[in-house]
């Protein structure tokens, strides 16, 4: 009697999903988030004598800051504002960013100061422009200037950083005025001593905004390096 061949068992085969979050789920798994353009680090020791350089972003999508209505209201801002052992000495308002020099009484007054000045400043961009949600894209970026040298750079980036972005944007020499969007008007450190001729809501007339600077960088000590051309344009940052 002939024998049976026997037959191999068949296998079953398992269909596996790539390893990954949610699985193969369109859509699925942890969203992805905006990084952050300043990087979550210590922040330095802020020495009470040294001016400092703070920069604030908003968001992508606001109206640009650079109108009348916004500049008016930000320095009337700037006026009721009032923080122990923190001073804005100087400032400058663009389309989607502003520059402060500021001066502060150790790391904590510069913390508690910025997030005052953050939060006006977020609040009036919302009334302005008659919105509501979030303004700022990140927490304030700051770089503490210790020589007069620094000083210097960093007053000629913030007073004259529409020149900057003039000179980027339309590729030719821009014009030579005191820009409204900055507290240019205080400013006594102009080369030939007199302030350049007005801009736009330059507004020769209206009252002080900023604080006198206390420190002997910011008041004496970058003026040894030589007082400040309107005609200059600020190169990369300072």
């Amino acid at each position: 009697m002939p024998r049976k061949r026997r037959q191999d068992p068949k296998q079953t085969t398992l269909a596996f999903r790539p390893a990954g979050r949610g699985g193969a789920r369109p859509g699925a798994g942890r969203k992805r988030v905006r990084k952050s353009r300043v990087p979550h680090r210590t922040r330095e020791g802020v020495p009470a004598h040294c001016p400092v350089h703070v920069t604030l972003r908003v968001l992508d999508g606001l109206p640009g800051l650079r109108r009348a209505a916004f500049v008016r209201a930000f320095r009337e801002t700037l006026r009721r504002m009032s923080r122990p052992g923190f001073r804005v000495v100087h400032y400058s308002v663009q389309d989607n960013h502003a520059h402060f020099l500021v001066e502060a009484a150790g790391r904590e007054r510069l913390a508690n100061g910025m997030k005052s000045l953050a939060a006006r400043f977020a609040r009036c961009v919302n009334r302005v422009f008659d919105r509501t949600g979030k303004v700022l894209a990140d927490r304030f970026h700051h770089v503490v200037k210790r020589t007069p040298t620094e000083v210097r750079r960093a007053l000629a980036y913030v007073l004259l950083n529409v020149r900057k972005h003039y000179g980027e944007r339309c590729r030719r020499k821009p014009p030579v005025v005191l820009d409204g969007a900055s507290s240019g008007l205080w400013f006594d450190g102009w080369k030939g001593r007199e302030p350049p001729p007005f801009g736009r809501y330059a507004d020769a007339d209206r009252d002080r905004e900023v604080a006198a600077p206390h420190t002997w960088l910011l008041a004496k000590g970058w003026r040894r390096i030589g007082l400040i051309d309107p005609a200059e344009v600020p190169g990369g940052n300072p």
